[in-house]
C-alpha cells in the first residue's frame, strides 16, 4: 500500500489542454498501471481508489490520470477523438520511467485505452466497466474497440452493468473477471451475497494476479 506522503501529482500539457497524473509509486516497480476515469466522474471512483491503494504493494506503480476536461472543471466529456488526443499527450510522461505501461481506464476511459493501445505501444489494457453498448441499446455494440486492442486485455465487469453484462460480451482472446451484482460503478446492493469491500477485493486481487502474469 502506498503511503500518502509518497503520492505526487503532475500537470502534463496535451493538445487537448492540461491533464493531471497522480502517482501512487511502488518500490522496485516492474510495471506502471495508468488508469483514467469515465465520462461522468473522476479518479475518486471506488475501483480506481482501490487499485491505487493495493497495486503498489504488488510492484505496480499506479498513475491516476485526469483528462483535460476534468482538470478544466467541465462536467461533460468531449468527443471520443478529443479523449484520445488527451491520452496520447500524457503517454510520454507515463512511459518516462522506462517501465512497461498497462493502459487502462473505466467506462469511456476503457474505450480510449483500447483504441490507442497498439499505436502507443501499451504493454496491455485494463478495461474497467467497459461500456459494451448504451443502456438498453445492445444493437449499438462497441465490441470492435475491445476486440481491436491488439494487446493482452483484461475486462473487469459488474454482473449487473446496464452498459453490458458479462454474458453479453463476445468471444475473444481477452480475459474477463465478473464482479457479482456490481453495477457500472461496481456498487453492490445491500441484499447481495457479497459486501462492497468484497467486491473491491475481487477487482484488486484479479487485477494484481493478471498483472503478475504479464511477461
Amino acid at each position: 500500500m502506498t503511503s500518502k506522503t509518497d503520492v505526487t501529482s503532475e500537470t502534463v500539457e496535451t493538445d487537448a489542454g492540461p491533464a493531471r497524473i497522480t502517482w501512487h509509486p511502488a518500490k522496485n516497480a516492474r510495471l506502471v498501471l495508468a488508469v483514467s476515469h469515465g465520462a461522468g466522474g473522476g479518479i475518486e471512483a471506488r475501483d480506481l481508489r482501490a487499485l491505487a491503494a493495493e497495486l503498489p504493494g504488488h510492484g505496480v506503480t499506479v498513475a491516476l490520470v485526469e483528462q483535460p476536461w476534468r482538470v478544466a472543471g467541465k462536467k461533460l466529456a468531449p468527443a471520443p477523438k478529443t479523449l484520445d488526443v488527451g491520452w496520447r499527450g500524457i503517454w510520454p510522461a507515463l512511459a518516462g520511467a522506462g517501465l512497461p505501461v498497462i493502459s487502462g481506464g473505466r467506462s469511456a476511459g476503457a474505450r480510449v485505452a483500447c483504441r490507442t493501445a497498439t499505436e502507443l505501444g501499451a504493454h496491455a489494457v485494463l478495461a474497467l466497466s467497459f461500456p459494451l453498448h448504451p443502456p438498453g441499446k445492445p444493437e449499438k455494440s462497441r465490441a470492435g474497440e475491445l476486440l481491436g486492442a491488439g494487446v493482452p486485455t483484461l475486462v473487469v465487469q459488474g454482473g449487473n452493468d446496464p452498459f453490458g453484462k458479462p454474458e453479453e460480451f463476445p468471444g475473444g482472446t481477452y480475459e474477463l473477471i465478473e464482479v457479482p451484482y456490481g453495477d457500472h460503478g461496481f456498487a453492490v446492493p445491500k441484499r447481495a451475497d457479497i459486501g462492497q469491500d468484497r467486491a473491491l477485493e475481487i477487482i484488486t486481487a484479479g487485477v494484481a494476479g493478471w498483472a503478475s502474469s504479464l511477461a
